[in-house]
């Protein structure tokens, strides 16, 4: 049977799973109910099986029974412990991220969270589904594969770096040597009509990075303010000048997004406090912006807390950095995404989208891609449904075996290529791309 239609009789199970996986969200690092239900997903496949010491991940190695580079052992899809690295079959690994979001649900779905203030917003319990059917896919096709597979089922990634963990415990490594390709994807509950596949050779996500600052004043009466320092004005100052740097220094074909989401002070109208604070998120689309901004930030608030005669903490943090999708590997994935479901479900974005993903870590150290899949209920207006991280955004079962054919023929695909070059990673991807 096709691999597509295969994974279309698998949409009620997989449906049931990803619904299994709404109804229980778990934010953060350690997700343990989530990490159980993708071991029974696993549960009676062919997959070597390792846990995140630091979270609760889930890394799952398939051995592949077509390569035909001599090493002994490999074909009969056994690990090759006692060969060296450059002797081993090459590896793809497919990423799913599993985390929830701190938001209380307002879809009115049958399967609504049951945690309360905890919701899958972003669509991870999709992601999730989709590689727990890819691995039955790959499972019953091990004998096609001309390498191995790592499944890396990550937490943390809703802003805990998640990735990062995982790379540090050798998931890039799971196979016994360095994966050649990697590739994830994700779906919106928006931007595109249901059921698009939306790719982008070079930066697709932006870099996030996080700003806390602390103004530091001398409280007093509200009545009597020149015998105080008001941390309130000079922080209110500060809001309007970062976004004044941003259109004054910054060239706006290379935008930079700052965007204040919290702003605190005090505790009664008629008194001026001790503090002021501003948290904002900054995302830039280059690297040369991104350490501008490191510069330019700090230098602004100091000089107007220094205009007013007050002191401030400035904390500039580096969050993620840009996802940057390898060509050759998108091109890949744009040619596999052609022949299991036709050009017209293909959009290639043509500017970078100002979200940012952790799955950036994976493509710094290995080439890849990632790959955007659009959600959105069919009959819905994809230009005016709640987007991702809304507690009204809702995501449609019926891209799921989509997603699960998708992984699945990458893996399958890649393997077959490299195998064949006998080359890194780069080598031999198509340059055969469909219209778009």
């Amino acid at each position: 049977m096709p691999l597509a239609e295969d994974a279309r009789q698998m949409q009620e199970d997989l449906a049931r799973f990803r619904h299994d996986l709404h109804r229980e969200p778990e934010i953060g690092l350690h997700l343990p109910r989530t990490q159980e239900k993708v071991l029974k997903a696993l549960e009676g496949l062919p997959y070597e099986i390792t846990l995140g010491k630091e979270t609760t991940s889930v890394t799952a190695v398939l051995r592949g029974g077509a390569y035909d580079g001599g090493t002994s052992g490999t074909s009969a899809g056994a690990a090759p412990a006692a060969l060296p690295p450059a002797a081993l079959p090459p590896a793809v690994l497919l990423r799913a991220d599993m985390d929830g979001l701190p938001v209380q649900e307002k879809t009115g779905v049958g399967y609504t969270s049951t945690i309360d203030g905890a919701m899958h917003a972003c669509g991870h319990d999709l992601h999730t589904a989709m590689l727990a059917g890819a691995a039955t896919l790959l499972a019953e096709r091990r004998h096609r594969l001309a390498g191995d597979v790592v499944l890396m089922f990550q937490p943390g990634e809703e802003g805990c770096d998640g990735a990062s963990y995982m790379i540090r415990e050798g998931v890039l490594d799971a196979p016994g040597r360095r994966v050649d390709a990697a590739y994830g994807m994700h779906v919106f509950s928006s931007l595109e009509p249901h059921g698009t596949f939306c790719t982008k050779p070079g930066v697709m996500l932006s870099a996030s990075d996080g700003l806390v600052v602390t103004v530091l004043g001398a409280g007093g009466h509200g009545s009597a303010p020149h015998s105080a320092k008001d941390p309130v004005t000079a922080a209110a100052e500060m809001v309007t000048a970062l976004q004044v740097m941003v259109t004054r220094q910054f060239n706006m074909f290379d935008p930079v997004v700052l965007s204040v989401g919290v702003l605190q002070a005090g505790t009664k109208r008629n008194v001026i406090p001790e503090t002021a604070r501003i948290e904002a998120t900054i995302r830039t689309f280059s690297e040369e912006n991104r350490q501008r901004m490191m510069d330019a930030v700090p230098r602004l608030l100091k000089g107007i807390a220094a205009a007013h005669g007050l002191e401030v903490d400035v904390d500039y943090q580096q969050e993620y950095p840009l996802t940057i999708t390898d060509q050759d590997e998108t091109h890949t994935a744009e040619k596999v995404i052609g022949e299991l479901f036709g050009g017209s479900r293909l959009s290639r974005w043509a500017t970078p989208l100002s979200g940012s993903e952790d799955f950036s870590r994976v493509l710094a150290e290995v080439p890849g891609t990632f790959i955007g899949l659009s959600a959105v209920p069919q009959g819905a207006d994809h230009t005016t449904s709640p987007f991702n991280h809304s507690p009204y955004a809702t995501f449609d079962d019926g891209v799921l075996s989509d997603g699960a054919a998708l992984y699945a023929e990458l893996a399958i695909s890649r393997l077959e290529a490299l195998a064949t070059a006998g080359a890194p990673a780069s080598a031999g991807a198509s340059a055969s791309v469909p219209a778009l």
